[in-house]
C-alpha cells in the first residue's frame, strides 16, 4: 500500500498560494510512490480533527484553474498549535496514514513546521514521517530565502495601484494623498511602492516610444510630478513633525503628494504610532495608520488629505498576478514534494537569486531550523539618506520579482500642471 501525503496551509493567503498547492500535486502524482493526496481543511485545526479533502480526485479543469485561484482553495487558518498539539498532530498523522507532511506559510508555519519534524522525532522515530515547508508571505520577511512566494504580486498590485494613483493625484494636483501597505515589521512590500515611478523601469522599457527612458528633461519633469514622492517603512523610527516638514514641502512646490507608509511605522519610542487594534498571539490588526497622517496633515497643515487602504486587496489580486510569483509558487510545492519523497525532512525550500539582469534563480534545501520565527527584515541600505525613499539598488532586486514592467502612461511633455504651485 502507497503512503498519503497531507498539504496544510497556514496564515495569511496569497494570490499565489494554491499554485503552490498546485505545484505540490503534480509533483506527488507523477512520483506514483504516493497514495492519496490530501489537504486539511482549515490549516493545522484541520489536521487535529482528521479534516481532509481529497485531492487525488480533482477534475483536470479544478486542478488547472489552481494557480490563477486567489487565497486557498483547502482553506487556511492562525489556529494557535499549542505544546501538546505537536504530539498529537504527529499521532494523526501515523493514524491515517500520513509519510509526506507539507506545511505552506511564513513564519509562524515554519515555526510549526519544525516543531512538527521535532514531534516526529520524538514520537515516532520509526514511521519515516517527512516534513517539508513550501515559503509563503507577501511581506517577504522569511529567512533563508533571496524571497517567498506571494510577495511579488503583492508587491506588482502596490506599485501598479500606486502609479494608477499618481496620474490621478498629478492630474488633479489639491492635497495629499496617503496610502497604506500592510506589512508588520518588515518594509519589503512598501518599499515596493517605488516601482510606480516611471523612471524605475527605464532599462527595461529602453528604445519603446512610449517609454520615458532615463529621467532627464521632460522625462524627469515626469517622474517628480508622480508618485511616490515619499515611502516609510517600519524599519525607522517615524518622526511625526519630520514628515509634516516633507509633505508641505512637497504640496508647496508640486500641489499633490503622494506618500506610501507601513501599517507598522513606529515611533522614537518603538510603540506603534496608532494604538492597536487587536492583538492575539503573532495576529495583529493595526489602526488606521492612513487615515491618522491625513488627520494630522488637515489639522497641522491645513491642507486637503485623504488615505488609501488597500489592504487585503493587495495579497488576494490575481489581476495584477506576476507571472514570475506563480511560477515560482508552482516550483516551490513541486520541489518541497519532492524533496519528501526523496526522504528529506525538517527543510523548507529556498530561492537563490543568481542574478538580477538577466533574472535567475534556483531552488534549495534550508534547514527549517534556520527559519523558524527568524524575521527578515529590510536592509537600512535599501533607503535612502533621509529614510523618506527607496534606492536604485532595491528597484534593481525587486523589479524581476513583479513579472515584468508596468503599463507605460500618456504623459504631456513640458505641461504644466494646473494647481502648480509658483
Amino acid at each position: 500500500m502507497k503512503d498519503n501525503m497531507l498539504i496544510v496551509h497556514g496564515g495569511a493567503p496569497t494570490a499565489v498560494m494554491n499554485a503552490s498547492l498546485y505545484g505540490a500535486i503534480r509533483a506527488a502524482s507523477a512520483s506514483g510512490a504516493v497514495g492519496r493526496i490530501y489537504g486539511a481543511q482549515g490549516g493545522t485545526r484541520g489536521v487535529l480533527e482528521g479534516n481532509y479533502i481529497d485531492l487525488s480526485v480533482l477534475p483536470e479543469e479544478t486542478l488547472e484553474a489552481l494557480p490563477t485561484t486567489p487565497a486557498s482553495f483547502i482553506g487556511t487558518s492562525r489556529f494557535p498549535v499549542e505544546t501538546g498539539d505537536y504530539d498529537r498532530i504527529v499521532d494523526r498523522l501515523v493514524e491515517d496514514g500520513i509519510r509526506y507532511l507539507l506545511i505552506t506559510g511564513g513564519n509562524g508555519s515554519m515555526d510549526t513546521c519544525g516543531k512538527i519534524a521535532r514531534a516526529v522525532t520524538r514520537r515516532a522515530p520509526g514511521r519515516g514521517i517527512k516534513v517539508a515547508g513550501i515559503p509563503k508571505t507577501i511581506d517577504n520577511d522569511l529567512a533563508g530565502t533571496d524571497h517567498a512566494p506571494g510577495f511579488g504580486s503583492a508587491a506588482r498590485y502596490l506599485a501598479a495601484s500606486v502609479a494608477e494613483l499618481s496620474q490621478d493625484i498629478a492630474s488633479l494636483p489639491i492635497h495629499v494623498c496617503v496610502i497604506e501597505s500592510m506589512g508588520r515589521n518588515a518594509g519589503w512590500l512598501t518599499a515596493s511602492a517605488a516601482l510606480a515611478k516611471p523612471s524605475a523601469w527605464k532599462d527595461e522599457v529602453q528604445g519603446s516610444k512610449a517609454a520615458p527612458g532615463a529621467a532627464t528633461g521632460a522625462d524627469a519633469v515626469q517622474d517628480d510630478r508622480l508618485g511616490p514622492h515619499l515611502i516609510y517603512v517600519p524599519e525607522i523610527a517615524f518622526d511625526e513633525e519630520k514628515f509634516l516638514d516633507e509633505a508641505k514641502t512637497l504640496y508647496d512646490r508640486l500641489g499633490g503628494v503622494v506618500v506610501v507608509v507601513s501599517e507598522g511605522l513606529r515611533g522614537k519610542d518603538g510603540k506603534p504610532i496608532v494604538p492597536l487594534i487587536f492583538q492575539t498571539g503573532r495576529s495583529v490588526y493595526y489602526g488606521d495608520v492612513s487615515a491618522h497622517l491625513c488627520g494630522l496633515i488637515i489639522r497641522r497643515l491645513g491642507i486637503k488629505a485623504r488615505s488609501e487602504k488597500p489592504g487585503v486587496l493587495g495579497r488576494c489580486s490575481i489581476a495584477h498576478q506576476s507571472p514570475v510569483d506563480r511560477e515560482e509558487a508552482i516550483t516551490a510545492g513541486r520541489e518541497a514534494a519532492a524533496a519528501a519523497l526523496s526522504g528529506k525532512t525538517g527543510v523548507m525550500v529556498g530561492f537563490r537569486r543568481l542574478s538580477s539582469k538577466p533574472y535567475a534563480c534556483e531552488t534549495f534545501l534550508v534547514p527549517v531550523e534556520e527559519v523558524m520565527l527568524h524575521e527578515r527584515t529590510l536592509p537600512i541600505e535599501y533607503l535612502n539618506a533621509e529614510r523618506n525613499g527607496i534606492k536604485e539598488s532595491y528597484l534593481d532586486w525587486c523589479g524581476p520579482l513583479l513579472g515584468g514592467v508596468l503599463p507605460v502612461f500618456a504623459w504631456r511633455p513640458g505641461a504644466r500642471c494646473g494647481g502648480e504651485k509658483s
